[in-house]
């Protein structure tokens, strides 16, 4: 039987731990390859709605200077409206990852909100028995992935 909660992985408090000294573009970035990780399972219900891909490529374009944070925050915004239009848990959940990840030009407390929702969409998304390991998987990645992202900012 799959557990009804989401159970996060233990790799979630390195993560933690890490993005506390991380600088915020750094923090934006990784936000938004979590994000980008997991947005099929929002595109395969929507193919046509842009809104979180939208929203993961203004988080980008802040890191660029080419989006201020306010258009970042609409676009998270827009995210975050189409999160709430999902049919799917795992669709909603792979909407808010983007929803946090611009946010996180915001404030840099939102990334590790983009890496949890983008962890329950994978467990959402994931058969009673690959729930554990997909979900450690997922986390694993965005831990290799922050610390990459950490060491070439």
């Amino acid at each position: 039987m799959k557990p009804t909660k989401f159970q996060d992985s233990e790799i979630a408090h390195n993560i933690r731990k890490i993005s506390e000294t991380a600088e915020q573009n750094t923090l934006v970035i990784w936000a938004a390859d979590c994000a980008e990780h997991v947005l099929r399972h929002f595109v395969q219900e929507f193919p046509t709605d842009r809104r979180p891909e939208n929203a993961i490529a203004a988080a980008r374009g802040w890191v660029r200077g080419q989006v201020s944070v306010s258009q970042a925050r609409r676009a998270a915004f827009d995210a975050h409206s189409a999160a709430r239009s999902a049919l799917s848990a795992s669709s909603r959940e792979a909407a808010r990852a983007a929803g946090h990840a611009a946010a996180t030009a915001h404030v840099k407390g939102h990334a590790l909100h983009a890496a949890s929702y983008a962890a329950k969409a994978v467990f959402n998304a994931s058969s009673v028995e690959d729930v554990e390991k997909n979900v450690t998987a997922e986390r694993l990645w965005q831990y290799e992935r922050l610390l990459v992202t950490s060491q070439s900012s």
